[in-house]
């Protein structure tokens, strides 16, 4: 029985943001290091929409795009991705290797942290050794990105040792490093733009705790002070003088502003208040594009939707849980929603990854298990229940300050009729209060769950969140068969090779399903009246250092 569009068609539509994976911090205290620059002052201050940060305010330890977004503005790395997601060279003055397994990076001379001491060799090569520190494992969520270097999988600090190092990072001399990795990895350079990759002061190794609530960066803004971060409020951020990159900074400072409903934001928008938001609420998501014109952005960007269901939950373990996943994902029509739901700013997932990333395919083995097949998913249902029948009721975890509501009432709601369960959705009040459940695996229900890509590539869509161990590993999936293809994509001897590696890695997810792929995203949003020069990047960002008003 194919479930009628009469169901969901009278729900709000559904909300176009708050997107990957993974907000929350509580005291504010100063760091030692002291900031050049002032709390963002003058009449062209660019305010905008966020969500409190997850996790403190260091690099390697923030894997969700409200900490994301912060971070990225200041800090510079080796790299930067311009609005096509082209990486360029930033802080490093070359990156060369003649065997794509050894790198030898130099940088460009001038760079200063906003403290005003220097960026040198040893502030990337310490920054890495410290997210790769086995001690630092629960802050340095993102270290699965530094697993390539050789070494990481031995570090072991000595005893005594006051500072510990993986065996792949050489310091030549203050602006001279060296990378070897594990294998071979011509796509390893794209990936040096990442924030997992970005350097530290000094001042961070004497007190990270403190650090992360006030932090010292290189970037183009810059926290002049403990006290512009309002926590669950906003984030003032000031232009970084210090900045010795290439880009140019056209305003006078970023406000983030950390809204408690897109529909608060979006309100702020119309009247004025805020000058750029990258999330749609519901109840604009047919009429934004008349309310705003030319101001209106719908546009597609590198963000892939899901939900996880852990294999620790009763009943999704072991060939039940297969047969379960692949019957909760046949139940449900992703055209039908995101037609309906998202008014065609959503396009149902046929893999794991984004259209926009060179390699990906709409034609992959076992891709049907994404089909809506009501009387396919009620044959797997009873398969599973014949091997231990369902009790319970199945719930789907969600930020509801991310206006998610109407679409997992959606999925539930056909999922529940079609095969015959109690399917409900579970609201958490903050995207902060979701991802700390998700991180500490408190949460008994499956979870809202997706990727916007740190850079562009296959792999970054998969290797973060499915390789044994990896950081946004957020079911704690294991597959040998999935690492092992991951790993020979990325000593692969030729694009083509690598991409067809990373494929057949997703023809095992199709298998075991990990994620259930719902939907690749476009980026709405839009800006306000006398507001300009807004682009929004490859992976749905804003470009803020280029907005003026």
């Amino acid at each position: 029985m194919k479930f009628s569009k009469s169901v969901i068609g009278g729900v709000t539509l559904a909300s176009a943001s708050a997107l990957v994976l993974v907000g929350c911090s509580s005291s504010d205290t100063d760091t030692e290091a002291s900031s050049s620059a002032e709390t963002p002052t003058g009449d062209m201050i660019i305010t905008t929409n966020g969500s409190e940060p997850q996790n403190p305010l260091i690099p390697v330890a923030t894997n969700e795009t409200g900490g994301g977004k912060i971070i990225d503005s200041i800090f510079a790395g080796l790299y930067y991705y311009d609005a096509t997601g082209a990486p360029q060279l930033e802080v490093a003055e070359s990156v060369t290797t003649e065997d794509n397994q050894t790198f030898t990076v130099t940088l460009k001379d001038g760079w200063t942290f906003s403290d005003g001491t220097p960026v040198q060799a040893h502030n990337f090569v310490d920054a890495w050794n410290w997210g790769a520190d086995p001690a630092n494992a629960a802050t340095a969520l993102n270290s699965y990105f530094l697993e390539v270097i050789e070494g990481f999988d031995g570090y072991n600090a000595e005893e005594g040792a006051s500072n510990p190092e993986m065996s792949g990072l050489k310091v030549v001399d203050d602006l001279t490093f060296t990378i070897t990795l594990n294998a071979p990895n011509a796509d390893f350079p794209t990936s040096l733009g990442y924030s997992a990759f970005y350097p530290l002061p000094d001042s961070f190794f004497e007190d990270p705790e403190a650090f992360g609530k006030a932090p010292v960066g290189n970037g183009l803004y810059t926290l002049a002070d403990a006290a512009d971060w309002q926590h669950d409020v906003q984030i003032d951020l000031a232009v970084n003088e210090s900045y010795a990159g290439e880009r140019e900074v056209a305003n006078d400072g970023l406000s983030i502003v950390f809204y408690a409903t897109q529909d608060a934001a979006y309100a702020d928008l119309l009247a004025g208040n805020v000058d750029v938001i990258d999330g749609i609420p519901s109840s604009a998501m047919a009429t934004y594009e008349d309310d705003l014109g030319e101001r209106a952005i719908n546009q597609p960007a590198a963000i892939f939707q899901s939900f996880t269901i852990p294999e620790r939950l009763e009943h999704f373990s072991g060939e039940e849980g297969k047969l379960r996943r692949q019957a909760i994902s046949m139940a449900f029509d992703r055209e039908q929603i995101t037609d309906v739901v998202f008014q065609g700013t959503r396009t149902p997932a046929s893999d794991f990854t984004s259209p926009v990333i060179a390699g990906w395919s709409d034609s992959l083995a076992g891709a049907e298990v994404l089909d809506f097949d009501v009387e396919k998913a009620q044959e797997l249902w009873a398969e599973a229940d014949a091997i231990s029948p369902w009790t319970g009721t199945f719930e789907l975890a969600y930020n509801a300050d991310g206006g998610h509501d109407v679409w997992v009432d959606a999925v539930m709601n056909q999922v529940g009729q079609n095969l015959g369960i109690d399917a409900v959705g579970l609201p958490y009040a903050t995207f902060a209060e979701l991802r700390t459940d998700v991180t500490n695996r408190t949460i008994e229900a499956a979870s809202r769950s997706g990727w916007q890509a740190d850079y562009p590539s296959l792999e970054n869509f998969l290797g973060p969140i499915y390789y044994t161990g990896a950081g946004s590993n957020d079911g704690d999936y294991s597959s040998e068969a999935f690492d092992t293809l991951i790993d020979e994509g990325k000593s692969a001897a030729t694009p083509e090779e690598r991409t067809a590696k990373f494929q057949e890695a997703q023809e095992v997810l199709f298998q075991d399903l990990p994620a259930i792929p719902l939907w690749y995203s476009n980026v709405t949003g839009g800006y306000a009246e006398g507001v300009e020069n807004v682009v929004i990047d490859w992976h749905s960002v804003p470009i803020f250092n280029e907005i003026t008003k």
